[in-house]
């Protein structure tokens, strides 16, 4: 791949209805990169910019979308989407940055978009641009195992830590060659799914929402059962991310403007005219992104989230699909597909005065018992708020 080191013009970009207006520039570069997740496109930023950002007393947020362009022909080659944020604690004034997605669980994975033939020439421009800026205390840093991530790593003597591994499904061109690949414990499973449900005497049907309207009927539908799921005694629990305010209407928004372009599915198994499971995804590129889901625990001896899955993962192959991203986390619904690890990195920097160092260590470590070592364990698991 040519790497191109020539110079770059950069444009701030500090609202959202900035944000609302870079479609072009999002669109250039999902094309540029080849993007697989719902959270890089256009759609999630500017619906997270709505309905996200704080505006209190104690915390406020600050959009400031770093723009990266050719300087010949102003052509986009880099989106830095970054939320700095002020927080009052007493006395204590602390600015931390981060990239966009520090809500409940519901961004799972954070990126920036950089062009993989500008990805050193963006990330030197962010490495000059940032020490010219005076106003963070704290930076936190996401990335995958690319060269823009690796570049500004070297630039600012990053040190990574891990995080949750994501896990996708490489599909052959047909079901049986899939499944004949699986280990026999999940082809057991998914058999006594199928025929725990005959030998009950029910039939199911899976119906897929993609349209607007149906999208938003089959949306209410999933947070009941996700609802359902979460109250489930006796198993691993499963948070309500739904419940917490703003956040289904957060989906619903997003899920409008990307059902616009055929970018969402809903999976639902329906069993004597009623769902009694559901699972969102979305169709970004080539890969089918498994999000969340629910379903109803009366069912759940049948396996039909077992079930849901397998279709979906059926409905990718017939549709030409060539990955399914089962979401990051490590749980056993997810590793006994098989999949592949795809992995992700965080590190964290202090600003360059005395100042800021000392308000970093003392905001973190008083949000956590066990100090910043457990600090970056604890906050970048799911289910977590990082920065929060």
């Amino acid at each position: 791949m040519a790497t191109h080191s020539g110079a770059l013009t950069l444009e701030l970009v500090r609202t959202p209805a900035g944000v609302a207006e870079l479609r072009k520039e999002f669109q250039r570069l999902e094309s540029a990169i080849g993007i697989d997740l719902p959270f890089q496109t256009h759609e999630w930023h500017r619906t997270w910019c709505r309905h996200f950002l704080r505006d209190g007393v104690l915390v406020r947020d600050f959009p400031v979308f770093h723009i990266f362009r050719r300087s010949g022909d102003g052509e986009c080659v880099g989106i830095i989407p970054l939320i700095y944020t002020h927080r009052r604690v007493g006395a204590l004034q602390f600015r931390s940055v981060s990239l966009l997605g520090a809500d409940p669980a519901i961004t799972e994975i954070r990126s920036p978009l950089v062009d993989p033939s500008y990805a050193e020439a963006v990330a030197a421009a962010l490495n000059d641009r940032l020490n010219e800026d005076p106003d963070w205390d704290c930076i936190q840093w996401i990335g995958g195992n690319d060269g823009f991530t690796s570049a500004l790593g070297n630039l600012r003597s990053l040190t990574w830590q891990p995080m949750p591994t994501a896990y996708v499904l490489d599909l052959p061109d047909t079901w049986e060659k899939f499944r004949a690949n699986l280990k026999r414990n999940i082809r057991e499973s998914l058999r006594h799914c199928y025929n725990s449900l005959k030998r009950g005497g029910h039939e199911f049907e899976l119906q897929v929402a993609t349209n607007d309207q149906d999208v938003r009927a089959a949306l209410a539908r999933l947070f009941v059962l996700h609802s359902m799921r979460a109250a489930l005694p006796g198993t691993v629990r499963h948070p309500d991310h739904f419940a917490e305010e703003g956040v289904a209407q957060f989906m619903t928004d997003v899920c409008r403007d990307l059902a616009a372009r055929g970018a969402v599915q809903i999976f639902e198994m329906k069993i004597a005219g009623r769902v009694v499971a559901s699972r969102m995804a979305f169709v970004i590129g080539e890969c089918l992104y498994l999000y969340y889901s629910g379903f109803d625990p009366a069912w759940g001896k049948f396996g039909v989230m077992t079930t849901t899955t397998a279709e979906a993962i059926q409905y990718a192959i017939r549709h030409g699909l060539k990955t399914v991203n089962l979401s990051s986390g490590n749980d056993v619904s997810k590793t006994r597909w098989g999949p592949r690890e795809v992995s992700y990195r965080c590190a964290y920097e202090y600003g360059r005065s005395l100042s800021s160092r000392l308000v970093s260590r003392a905001y973190l470590k008083a949000r956590t018992k066990t100090g910043v070592q457990g600090w970056l364990l604890n906050r970048l698991m799911p289910g977590r708020r990082p920065w929060n």
